[in-house]
């Protein structure tokens, strides 16, 4: 049976969450391609994929080091020719194997456009996310409800849409900078086309925030590069879609028992 999705991760080291994650991915129930750009490791990740001695049909590429992360997505997921493509953070681990099954069972709701695991219901008009309405599907103690719900934007941890979509609006927006903003951004072009964002309940686990923290304990110029870097991508976003923020999906009902119960605490 040939696969109708295309897993696609851009790996810069971290050989350790790349191998942890590739290995929770050998129960996944759903045929799956991989396509894979290395951008630029030096810890032995090119060397894993270069000799891949796992059973799923992979397509490889390197790039030397320092490119950015959203030309490297570009250039990914060119590399797949299936009908659907399953952004996927290398720092991720499947937990039970019919993940990808429910995310292409949410890409065939009605209206359906975007897919992921983690993202949420209001951004406001500065392009932030309005924490009590995020929802996830961390294996921890996921929030989404069975089978999905709607948001507003689907966070870059596991994003899944048609190749076609992505095609129509011209895959991500490299006018971010080095790495963050695409995803709200996409998130917004598939709206734009009148298309739904969705959260699906399928647990698994995100290994990356702990390692970024301790990266940052280490390298405080790093993170203060960092913020810099999310607060120019927010600017840049919320002034490209000024016309669609602030943006909430809930209906008016929801909004009112939401903001009572935060207000009761």
């Amino acid at each position: 049976m040939g696969a109708r999705v295309t897993v696609v991760m851009v790996v810069f080291d971290g050989l350790a969450l790349t191998r942890a994650c590739l290995d929770s991915l050998r129960a996944t129930a759903e045929p799956f391609r991989l396509a894979v750009v290395d951008n630029g490791s030096t810890d032995g990740t090119a060397e894993l994929f270069e000799r891949f001695a796992y059973p799923f049909p992979l397509a490889f590429e390197r790039r030397p080091a320092g490119g950015s992360v959203i030309a490297a997505l570009n250039r990914a997921w060119r590399l797949a020719d299936t009908e659907v493509l399953c952004f996927l953070h290398n720092d991720t681990e499947a937990v039970e194997p019919r993940w990808l099954a429910r995310l292409l069972a949410g890409l065939d709701a009605p209206g359906a456009g975007l897919a992921g695991l983690y993202g949420a219901k209001r951004l406001r008009r500065d392009g932030r996310a309005v924490g009590r309405t995020i929802v996830h599907s961390l294996a921890e103690g996921p929030t989404v409800r069975a089978p999905w719900e709607e948001v507003a934007f689907v966070d870059s941890v596991c994003m899944c849409l048609p190749r076609s979509l992505l095609e129509d609006v011209g895959g991500f927006d490299e006018g971010y900078g080095f790495y963050h903003g695409h995803d709200r951004d996409l998130s917004l072009a598939v709206r734009e086309r009148r298309r739904r964002c969705l959260v699906v309940h399928a647990p698994f686990v995100h290994r990356g925030g702990g390692t970024r923290a301790r990266d940052f304990a280490r390298e405080p110029a790093r993170e203060r590069d960092d913020l810099r870097l999310r607060d120019a991508a927010l600017a840049r976003f919320a002034a490209k879609w000024r016309h669609r923020l602030p943006c909430d999906v809930r209906s008016p009902g929801a909004r009112v028992r939401e903001w009572v119960k935060a207000r009761l605490g």
